[in-house]
Protein backbone atom coordinates (compact mmCIF):
# COMPACT_ATOMS: atom_id res chain seq x y z
CA UNK A 1 0.00 0.00 0.00
CA UNK A 2 1.11 3.52 -0.81
CA UNK A 3 -0.91 5.69 1.72
CA UNK A 4 1.97 5.47 3.93
CA UNK A 5 4.17 7.46 1.55
CA UNK A 6 1.85 9.52 0.08
CA UNK A 7 1.27 10.48 4.09
CA UNK A 8 4.65 11.05 4.80
CA UNK A 9 4.32 15.12 5.80
CA UNK A 10 8.55 15.85 6.05
CA UNK A 11 10.25 17.62 3.57
CA UNK A 12 13.96 19.18 3.19
CA UNK A 13 12.95 22.92 3.55
CA UNK A 14 12.45 21.72 7.50
CA UNK A 15 16.39 21.42 7.60
CA UNK A 16 17.21 24.89 9.13
CA UNK A 17 19.13 26.79 6.92
CA UNK A 18 17.82 26.12 3.51
CA UNK A 19 15.16 27.07 1.29
CA UNK A 20 13.72 25.27 -1.51
CA UNK A 21 12.49 26.71 -5.05
CA UNK A 22 11.47 25.49 -8.91
CA UNK A 23 11.70 26.57 -12.16
CA UNK A 24 9.42 24.80 -14.44
CA UNK A 25 9.45 26.26 -18.16
CA UNK A 26 6.14 26.93 -19.72
CA UNK A 27 7.23 25.38 -23.12
CA UNK A 28 7.65 22.04 -22.71
CA UNK A 29 8.11 19.65 -19.48
CA UNK A 30 11.80 20.27 -17.91
CA UNK A 31 13.26 23.15 -15.16
CA UNK A 32 15.58 23.08 -12.43
CA UNK A 33 15.01 23.21 -8.81
CA UNK A 34 17.39 24.42 -6.48
CA UNK A 35 18.29 23.81 -2.38
CA UNK A 36 19.89 27.38 -1.52
CA UNK A 37 22.06 27.59 2.27
CA UNK A 38 23.10 31.48 1.64
CA UNK A 39 24.94 31.25 4.90
CA UNK A 40 26.80 28.40 3.51
CA UNK A 41 26.90 24.72 4.54
CA UNK A 42 29.46 22.16 4.51
CA UNK A 43 28.75 19.47 1.47
CA UNK A 44 29.70 16.31 0.21
CA UNK A 45 28.91 14.26 -3.27
CA UNK A 46 28.62 11.11 -4.43
CA UNK A 47 28.49 10.22 -7.78
CA UNK A 48 27.07 6.50 -8.36
CA UNK A 49 26.23 6.28 -12.37
CA UNK A 50 28.16 5.91 -15.30
CA UNK A 51 27.19 9.06 -17.13
CA UNK A 52 26.67 12.02 -14.81
CA UNK A 53 26.52 15.31 -15.85
CA UNK A 54 27.86 17.83 -12.88
CA UNK A 55 29.91 21.04 -12.63
CA UNK A 56 32.24 22.14 -9.31
CA UNK A 57 31.74 18.33 -7.46
CA UNK A 58 35.52 18.59 -7.15
CA UNK A 59 35.68 21.12 -4.76
CA UNK A 60 33.32 18.64 -2.14
CA UNK A 61 36.29 16.64 -1.97
CA UNK A 62 37.21 16.66 1.89
CA UNK A 63 40.85 17.38 0.82
CA UNK A 64 40.18 20.18 -1.34
CA UNK A 65 40.23 23.89 0.40
CA UNK A 66 37.11 24.77 0.17
CA UNK A 67 34.77 23.89 2.88
CA UNK A 68 30.98 25.61 2.16
CA UNK A 69 28.84 26.07 -0.90
CA UNK A 70 26.09 27.96 -0.71
CA UNK A 71 23.18 26.51 -3.13
CA UNK A 72 23.01 23.22 -5.07
CA UNK A 73 21.49 22.66 -8.20
CA UNK A 74 19.55 20.21 -10.14
CA UNK A 75 18.00 20.52 -13.38
CA UNK A 76 16.75 18.83 -16.70
CA UNK A 77 18.16 19.32 -20.24
CA UNK A 78 21.05 17.42 -19.69
CA UNK A 79 24.46 18.95 -19.99
CA UNK A 80 22.90 22.48 -21.65
CA UNK A 81 20.71 22.64 -18.16
CA UNK A 82 24.33 23.57 -16.09
CA UNK A 83 23.79 26.42 -17.17
CA UNK A 84 21.29 27.05 -14.45
CA UNK A 85 23.99 26.90 -12.27
CA UNK A 86 24.98 30.76 -13.50
CA UNK A 87 21.49 31.91 -12.91
CA UNK A 88 21.56 30.78 -9.11
CA UNK A 89 25.30 32.06 -8.77
CA UNK A 90 23.96 35.39 -10.01
CA UNK A 91 20.82 35.38 -7.69
CA UNK A 92 23.36 34.92 -4.71
CA UNK A 93 25.80 37.01 -5.05
CA UNK A 94 23.21 39.75 -5.47
CA UNK A 95 22.47 39.12 -2.11
CA UNK A 96 26.04 39.16 -0.79
CA UNK A 97 26.22 35.06 -0.32
CA UNK A 98 29.39 33.80 -0.96
CA UNK A 99 33.32 32.94 0.00
CA UNK A 100 35.10 36.05 0.60
CA UNK A 101 37.78 36.92 -1.49
CA UNK A 102 38.51 40.45 -0.45
CA UNK A 103 37.21 42.09 -3.88
CA UNK A 104 33.63 39.96 -3.25
CA UNK A 105 32.32 37.20 -2.91
CA UNK A 106 32.18 34.32 -4.75
CA UNK A 107 28.78 31.83 -4.44
CA UNK A 108 29.70 27.92 -4.67
CA UNK A 109 26.62 26.30 -6.71
CA UNK A 110 27.43 22.54 -7.08
CA UNK A 111 25.38 21.20 -9.85
CA UNK A 112 23.84 17.80 -11.45
CA UNK A 113 21.10 17.62 -14.54
CA UNK A 114 19.70 14.53 -16.00
CA UNK A 115 18.38 13.71 -19.25
CA UNK A 116 14.84 14.99 -20.51
CA UNK A 117 15.56 15.57 -24.33
CA UNK A 118 13.51 12.89 -25.52
CA UNK A 119 10.50 14.97 -24.20
CA UNK A 120 9.03 17.26 -26.21
CA UNK A 121 11.63 20.42 -28.06
CA UNK A 122 14.77 19.10 -26.88
CA UNK A 123 16.16 23.32 -27.95
CA UNK A 124 14.10 24.16 -25.45
CA UNK A 125 16.13 23.60 -21.75
CA UNK A 126 16.21 24.89 -18.49
CA UNK A 127 19.25 28.16 -18.61
CA UNK A 128 20.74 30.69 -16.30
CA UNK A 129 16.98 32.76 -16.00
CA UNK A 130 15.67 29.48 -15.20
CA UNK A 131 18.07 29.07 -12.02
CA UNK A 132 17.47 32.91 -11.06
CA UNK A 133 13.77 32.32 -11.30
CA UNK A 134 13.98 28.94 -9.57
CA UNK A 135 16.02 31.37 -6.98
CA UNK A 136 13.33 33.85 -6.37
CA UNK A 137 10.72 31.28 -5.92
CA UNK A 138 12.90 29.34 -3.06
CA UNK A 139 11.60 29.38 0.48
CA UNK A 140 11.10 27.05 3.63
CA UNK A 141 7.96 26.32 2.76
CA UNK A 142 7.13 22.46 1.42
CA UNK A 143 8.04 22.03 -2.17
CA UNK A 144 6.48 21.41 -4.90
CA UNK A 145 6.51 17.24 -5.57
CA UNK A 146 5.67 15.59 -8.90
CA UNK A 147 5.92 16.55 -12.51
CA UNK A 148 7.68 20.14 -11.34
CA UNK A 149 11.33 21.47 -11.51
CA UNK A 150 14.22 19.42 -12.24
CA UNK A 151 11.70 16.57 -12.68
CA UNK A 152 9.32 17.75 -14.85
CA UNK A 153 10.49 15.91 -17.76
CA UNK A 154 11.47 12.87 -15.84
CA UNK A 155 10.54 9.09 -17.36
CA UNK A 156 11.05 6.09 -14.93
CA UNK A 157 11.30 2.49 -16.55
CA UNK A 158 12.81 2.95 -19.89
CA UNK A 159 14.80 0.09 -19.78
CA UNK A 160 12.87 -1.72 -22.84
CA UNK A 161 12.48 1.21 -24.61
CA UNK A 162 11.04 4.94 -23.46
CA UNK A 163 7.40 3.92 -25.50
CA UNK A 164 7.22 1.75 -22.22
CA UNK A 165 8.29 4.65 -19.59
CA UNK A 166 6.03 6.14 -17.06
CA UNK A 167 6.48 9.52 -15.72
CA UNK A 168 9.16 10.47 -13.44
CA UNK A 169 9.22 12.95 -11.34
CA UNK A 170 10.94 14.92 -7.82
CA UNK A 171 9.88 14.20 -4.63
CA UNK A 172 11.25 14.90 -0.78
CA UNK A 173 11.05 14.06 2.66
CA UNK A 174 12.26 13.69 6.16
CA UNK A 175 12.84 12.35 9.49
CA UNK A 176 13.58 14.57 13.03
CA UNK A 177 14.93 13.13 16.07
CA UNK A 178 16.18 14.82 18.99
CA UNK A 179 16.26 18.13 17.59
CA UNK A 180 18.26 17.20 14.14
CA UNK A 181 16.60 16.85 10.96
CA UNK A 182 17.22 15.11 8.11
CA UNK A 183 15.93 15.56 4.57
CA UNK A 184 16.10 14.61 1.07
CA UNK A 185 15.01 16.16 -2.66
CA UNK A 186 15.03 13.60 -5.31
CA UNK A 187 14.55 14.48 -8.93
CA UNK A 188 13.95 10.59 -10.23
CA UNK A 189 14.49 9.80 -14.08
CA UNK A 190 15.78 6.29 -13.88
CA UNK A 191 16.48 4.22 -16.25
CA UNK A 192 14.99 1.16 -13.76
CA UNK A 193 11.75 0.55 -12.26
CA UNK A 194 10.89 2.92 -8.68
CA UNK A 195 9.70 0.51 -5.63
CA UNK A 196 8.00 1.26 -2.52
CA UNK A 197 11.17 1.25 -0.01
CA UNK A 198 9.48 -1.01 2.60
CA UNK A 199 7.44 -3.17 1.14
CA UNK A 200 8.66 -3.95 -2.11
CA UNK A 201 5.61 -2.99 -3.89
CA UNK A 202 6.46 -2.32 -7.41
CA UNK A 203 5.08 1.26 -8.30
CA UNK A 204 5.88 3.03 -11.23
CA UNK A 205 8.22 1.26 -14.44
CA UNK A 206 8.74 -0.42 -17.66
CA UNK A 207 5.33 -1.41 -18.85
CA UNK A 208 4.30 -4.23 -20.72
CA UNK A 209 4.04 -4.61 -24.67
CA UNK A 210 0.27 -3.99 -24.52
CA UNK A 211 0.99 -0.84 -22.02
CA UNK A 212 -1.83 -2.13 -19.42
CA UNK A 213 0.47 -3.47 -16.85
CA UNK A 214 3.99 -3.24 -15.07
CA UNK A 215 6.03 -5.64 -16.44
CA UNK A 216 8.64 -5.72 -13.24
CA UNK A 217 12.18 -5.50 -14.91
CA UNK A 218 14.34 -6.99 -12.52
CA UNK A 219 12.25 -10.15 -13.10
CA UNK A 220 12.48 -9.67 -17.02
CA UNK A 221 16.38 -9.62 -16.71
CA UNK A 222 16.50 -12.04 -14.51
CA UNK A 223 14.57 -14.25 -17.27
CA UNK A 224 17.15 -13.48 -19.79
CA UNK A 225 14.95 -10.75 -21.44
CA UNK A 226 17.62 -8.69 -22.83
CA UNK A 227 17.27 -4.37 -22.16
CA UNK A 228 16.89 -1.95 -25.20
CA UNK A 229 20.07 0.00 -26.27
CA UNK A 230 19.45 3.09 -24.71
CA UNK A 231 21.73 6.47 -25.58
CA UNK A 232 24.51 6.66 -22.94
CA UNK A 233 23.18 9.06 -20.10
CA UNK A 234 19.56 9.28 -21.13
CA UNK A 235 18.60 8.81 -17.79
CA UNK A 236 20.02 9.75 -14.14
CA UNK A 237 18.84 10.40 -10.55
CA UNK A 238 19.80 13.25 -8.77
CA UNK A 239 19.39 15.03 -5.84
CA UNK A 240 20.41 16.46 -1.92
CA UNK A 241 20.14 14.82 1.22
CA UNK A 242 20.72 17.71 3.43
CA UNK A 243 20.97 17.95 7.54
CA UNK A 244 20.76 21.02 10.08
CA UNK A 245 23.51 18.82 12.07
CA UNK A 246 26.95 20.27 11.97
CA UNK A 247 29.66 18.26 9.84
CA UNK A 248 32.91 18.20 8.27
CA UNK A 249 33.26 17.47 4.43
CA UNK A 250 34.45 14.13 5.28
CA UNK A 251 31.24 13.12 7.11
CA UNK A 252 29.04 14.93 4.75
CA UNK A 253 30.84 13.48 1.65
CA UNK A 254 29.58 9.67 4.09
CA UNK A 255 25.98 11.69 4.24
CA UNK A 256 25.91 11.31 0.48
CA UNK A 257 27.10 7.89 0.11
CA UNK A 258 25.02 6.38 2.55
CA UNK A 259 21.95 8.56 0.79
CA UNK A 260 22.90 6.01 -2.41
CA UNK A 261 21.20 3.47 -0.17
CA UNK A 262 18.15 4.90 -0.08
CA UNK A 263 18.20 4.54 -4.04
CA UNK A 264 18.97 1.24 -4.27
CA UNK A 265 15.78 0.39 -1.73
CA UNK A 266 13.62 2.29 -3.94
CA UNK A 267 15.17 1.50 -7.49
CA UNK A 268 15.80 -1.49 -9.46
CA UNK A 269 18.01 -1.58 -11.72
CA UNK A 270 20.02 1.82 -10.23
CA UNK A 271 23.55 3.17 -10.66
CA UNK A 272 23.47 1.42 -14.47
CA UNK A 273 25.90 2.89 -17.68
CA UNK A 274 23.31 4.50 -18.61
CA UNK A 275 22.21 6.50 -15.87
CA UNK A 276 24.53 9.56 -13.90
CA UNK A 277 23.13 8.75 -10.33
CA UNK A 278 24.11 12.08 -8.09
CA UNK A 279 23.36 12.79 -4.94
CA UNK A 280 24.63 16.04 -2.99
CA UNK A 281 24.59 16.39 0.82
CA UNK A 282 24.53 19.33 2.69
CA UNK A 283 25.34 19.83 6.59
CA UNK A 284 23.76 23.64 7.72
CA UNK A 285 24.90 22.74 11.51
CA UNK A 286 21.86 25.06 12.93
CA UNK A 287 20.07 22.12 14.50
CA UNK A 288 19.88 22.24 18.56
CA UNK A 289 20.92 18.90 18.82
CA UNK A 290 23.30 16.02 17.52
CA UNK A 291 22.67 12.62 16.68
CA UNK A 292 25.12 9.86 16.26
CA UNK A 293 26.28 9.40 12.62
CA UNK A 294 24.82 5.67 12.68
CA UNK A 295 21.30 7.05 13.41
CA UNK A 296 21.99 10.30 10.97
CA UNK A 297 23.36 7.89 7.94
CA UNK A 298 19.98 6.03 8.97
CA UNK A 299 17.68 8.65 8.33
CA UNK A 300 19.22 9.99 5.45
CA UNK A 301 18.95 6.47 3.46
CA UNK A 302 15.22 6.46 4.90
CA UNK A 303 14.26 10.29 3.37
CA UNK A 304 16.13 9.24 -0.20
CA UNK A 305 14.30 6.43 -0.62
CA UNK A 306 10.38 7.70 0.46
CA UNK A 307 11.25 10.73 -1.33
CA UNK A 308 11.99 8.52 -4.91
CA UNK A 309 8.89 6.81 -4.06
CA UNK A 310 7.16 10.09 -3.88
CA UNK A 311 8.41 11.49 -6.83
CA UNK A 312 6.74 8.93 -9.10
CA UNK A 313 3.61 8.88 -6.74
CA UNK A 314 3.17 12.61 -6.98
CA UNK A 315 4.21 12.86 -10.93
CA UNK A 316 1.54 13.24 -13.19
CA UNK A 317 1.07 12.90 -17.18
CA UNK A 318 1.90 16.02 -19.40
CA UNK A 319 0.90 16.95 -22.53
CA UNK A 320 3.70 17.14 -25.50
CA UNK A 321 2.62 18.31 -28.95
CA UNK A 322 3.26 15.72 -31.36
CA UNK A 323 3.74 13.07 -28.53
CA UNK A 324 2.11 10.48 -26.38
CA UNK A 325 2.15 11.32 -23.06
CA UNK A 326 4.03 9.01 -20.72
CA UNK A 327 1.29 7.68 -18.31
CA UNK A 328 1.46 8.40 -14.48
CA UNK A 329 0.79 6.42 -11.12
CA UNK A 330 -2.33 7.91 -10.75
CA UNK A 331 -3.27 6.67 -14.24
CA UNK A 332 -5.45 3.33 -13.60
CA UNK A 333 -4.70 1.55 -16.37
CA UNK A 334 -1.02 1.62 -15.62
CA UNK A 335 -1.29 0.72 -12.56
CA UNK A 336 -2.74 -2.87 -13.18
Amino acid sequence: MVEDLLAHSGHIALVRGLQVGHFTHPERPTGCSVVLCPQGATAGVDVRGAAPGTRETDLLDPSHLVQQVHGITLAGGSAWGLDAASGCVRWLEERGAGLDIGVGRIPLVPAAVLFDLTVGDMRIRPDAAAGYAACQAASSARPAEGSVGAGAGALVGKIFGFDRAMQGGIGTASFTVDGVTVGALIACNAVGDVYHPRTGQLLAGCRRSDGQGLLGARDALLQGLAPQALLTGSNTTIGVVATDMALTKAQARRLATVGHDGLARAINPVHTMSDGDTLFALGTGQADGTLGLITLFTLAAEAVALATARAVLLARSLPVAGQTAAPCWADSKACL
